[in-house]
């Protein structure tokens, strides 16, 4: 299995139903895509200088609409 590595810059926070996912700012190592920061939900332990392998990097995380708590 392949993917691109990408080193997380920043942990946003937590998000999904039960915190189980943590939504990161990971800039992209390798591939076409080299050097461009994104917003990624990840799911597991993260932390600040982690380096993950990717799918696919085209889709970016666009926030939730709607009312705050």
């Amino acid at each position: 299995m392949e993917g691109t590595p990408v080193e997380v810059i920043k942990v946003l926070g937590k998000t999904g139903v039960y915190g189980e996912a943590y939504l990161a700012l990971i800039k992209i190592l390798d591939g076409k895509d080299k050097g461009q920061v994104r917003k990624r939900v990840v799911k597991g332990p993260l932390r600040k200088g982690d380096i993950l392998m990717l799918l696919e990097t085209e889709r970016e995380h666009k926030g939730i609409s709607g009312r705050r708590r």
